[in-house]
């Protein structure tokens, strides 16, 4: 069996662990390990037998190559016809170029020859012309190149996200890109305080969430665990089940998600420690961030209602991806 690397794994407590909270709430929170070159590890308590639990981890990483290779195809699906207009601005700075070597040869002809005197006017006029199709054709050019360059790493980085895992249930880890077209993911990363409180500012919008295929991933990034109560009765059964399909998903091999997250931060120019959102769409785009808590509101409001196929792929939903 493969050892396991070094890092935190967040696992759900099981339903008979004293944690629980059985009055009018259930509470539930996360597990949190290091696992060094172990392949299991195995939980004793006073209380209860012991408890094996699996720790998944792995050294495979998606080659820079490889990952770039899809960004490329996903950016020619994307803008079709970006390589024709680079090929044609290339086309005419070559021509340009050619006519600009061309018309000096013919300036210094001129100036050199009192006979043909008469002709560097027109020379040059034709030299002008040529040095600025080549100026502006380069310009295109080096424009186009800077927005597919742009354009490359941003998918680059939606391919890496893709790549992350989620653990779905104790016995399920799936990678992000299963749920596209499933799903709508927000990703709610910050300190646990931060995320227990987007936790309890979300229960007024829980079931529209729902209906809008919205699932969170919350990313505590201060070592603690969010803290999730959700009330059980029979009043609030409903409710309760889908507020914790809501919360269900949980991210693991930490230190690559802290690295992708640190990368997108230090793109918009965010402070490592600040919290933030991002909000992907169901083809696993990203579809907007900012910092603080998400705008469930906003969610609420602009989202369309998951409807036909995806719908039934979403109601079917229950981690076996």
């Amino acid at each position: 069996m493969a050892s396991v690397a070094n890092g935190p794994f967040y696992i759900l407590k099981p339903p008979n662990h004293p944690g629980y909270k059985l009055s009018s709430g259930i509470r539930t929170t996360l597990w949190s390990f290091s696992c060094t070159n172990a392949p299991f590890l195995t939980l004793q308590t006073s209380k209860h037998k012991s408890s094996t639990i699996i720790c998944f981890a792995t050294d495979k990483q998606t080659s820079s190559t490889e990952t770039s290779s899809t960004a490329r195809i996903r950016s020619e699906v994307l803008t079709p016809f970006r390589s024709v207009r680079m090929f044609f601005y290339l086309a005419f700075i070559a021509s340009g170029g050619l006519g600009g070597l061309i018309a000096t040869t013919q300036l210094i002809a001129a100036l050199t020859n009192p006979s043909r005197a008469l002709d560097a006017p027109e020379i040059v006029k034709g030299l002008g012309i040529d040095l600025g199709a080549v100026s502006l054709f380069a310009f295109l050019y080096l424009r186009e190149n800077k927005a597919k360059n742009a354009q490359i790493a941003r998918l680059s980085r939606e391919e890496n996200l893709s790549n992350l895992k989620l653990r779905v249930d104790e016995k399920k880890v799936i990678p992000l890109s299963s749920l596209r077209g499933i799903a709508r993911l927000v990703i709610c990363a910050g300190p646990a305080s931060v995320i227990t409180e987007a936790f309890n500012q979300s229960e007024p919008y829980t079931e529209r969430l729902v209906e809008r295929g919205v699932l969170v991933v919350p990313f505590p990034t201060d070592g603690n665990l969010p803290s999730f109560e959700f009330e059980e009765s029979e009043e609030t059964k409903e409710i309760t089940a889908k507020r914790k399909r809501l919360w269900q998903l949980t991210p693991i091999y930490i230190p690559e998600w802290t690295k992708w997250l640190d990368e997108q931060k230090k793109l918009a120019g965010v402070s490592s420690d600040s919290p933030v959102y991002i909000s992907l769409r169901l083809d696993g785009r990203v579809r907007g961030s900012g910092i603080g808590y998400p705008p469930w509101n906003a969610f609420v409001a602009q989202l369309p209602p998951v409807k036909g196929m995806w719908s039934g792929l979403l109601d079917g939903f229950d981690g076996r991806v």
